[in-house]
């Protein structure tokens, strides 16, 4: 039975290991010379005092081959779902072929027990290797990126870690249940893409976020943690950041001294205290950002800004704690699977 497999299994094994060795490849060609290049670039900016402008400018000059490997570490786990998950079973009960193997001594637990071992383990692995092959590549841009991509943030949680591992064992598992369910390959990789879609999207929207209790903080809005400040005819309305670089921010909102949720600071705040400084003589822009009195004043009419978010140092806790779930719905999936081919299935 594992020979069986391994021969049904060959040719997509042999692609996957060929795409595995080419990344590999390209990314060891690219990954030193890119990390040399931030080294040296940090080297000489931190001897000058300020490196917001290098690291920048470097993740601008790198954002295309940085956004391109995380979307293909992201897609990885769809297309195990979707070309070897769904598949597996039903080609066989569109060709008949099960019926041959059960009727050789093989049981019908076995037959599935080997499958989903054998490739659903392979799954694993090679969702597994190319996370940490681009990983290893990014790492000059992720500590580049700084807070404008903190590795909590949806996109970057997807790519990093050992969450991929989890994504590719669930979306294995669920197209093999779909296609066990559905007996039509095509049906049941269209239907396995967008279920598996559908999931990754409600994983950071709505349960992702509750993994742990999120801290709360209200604090007051400064020059230096100020994330927005904008004027209009209704009012002001700001924003703020917390101190944590790497947070994840979940909600963001201003609060009156009463703890009421505000949209807008009152008006004459925009024609007083917070409006715009007046050009110096000679200059032909207005000094940048808001007088600092403008804070002031927010500050003492009570408004504070309410802060929902996970720090930085949860990255593993909530990467553990969400491959944890899709362990857990895997587990779920697969047993549906045997029982279904073993009291259902003929």
């Amino acid at each position: 039975m594992i020979w069986l497999t391994l021969r049904q299994f060959r040719v997509q094994a042999l692609v996957a290991a060929g795409a595995l060795a080419a990344l590999a490849a390209v990314l060891a060609l690219t990954g030193p010379g890119l990390s040399d290049d931030y080294s040296s670039g940090l080297a000489t900016c931190t001897a000058q005092g300020d490196c917001t402008r290098f690291t920048t400018r470097f993740f601008d000059d790198h954002r295309a081959y940085f956004f391109g490997l995380t979307s293909l570490v992201i897609f990885v786990p769809g297309v195990i779902g979707v070309f070897w998950g769904a598949p597996l079973i039903t080609r066989e009960l569109e060709a008949g072929t099960h019926r041959l193997v059960w009727n050789q001594s093989i049981s019908r637990t076995r037959w599935l027990s080997v499958k989903l071992g054998i490739v659903g383990a392979v799954a694993m692995v090679a969702a597994g290797l190319a996370c940490l092959a681009v990983t290893w590549w990014s790492e000059p841009l992720d500590e580049a990126a700084g807070k404008r991509m903190p590795r909590l943030a949806p996109l970057m949680f997807d790519a990093r870690g050992i969450a991929p591992i989890g994504y590719a064992a669930f979306a294995f598992a669920l197209g093999v249940t779909v296609g066990v369910l559905v007996r039509r390959t095509l049906p049941a990789m269209a239907i396995t893409l967008a279920v598996f879609a559908a999931v990754q999207i409600a994983m950071p929207l709505f349960v992702r976020p509750y993994l742990i209790p999120p801290k709360e903080a209200k604090i007051t809005v400064t020059p230096a943690n100020v994330g927005e400040l904008s004027l209009s005819e209704e009012g002001v309305s700001m924003g703020a950041s917390v101190a944590d670089p790497g947070a994840w921010t979940l909600s963001n909102y201003t609060v009156d001294s009463a703890g009421r949720k505000v949209t807008w600071m009152p008006r004459s705040l925009a024609v007083t205290a917070c409006q715009p400084p007046p050009t110096p003589p000679g200059a032909t822009e207005p000094p940048p950002g808001p007088d600092p009195k403008c804070f002031t004043e927010i500050a003492r009419l009570g408004y504070r800004q309410q802060i929902s978010y996970h720090p930085g140092s949860r990255f593993w806790a909530l990467q553990w704690r969400e491959t944890g779930v899709f362990a857990l719905l895997t587990a779920g999936l697969s047993g549906f699977c045997f029982f279904w081919v073993r009291r259902r299935l003929s």
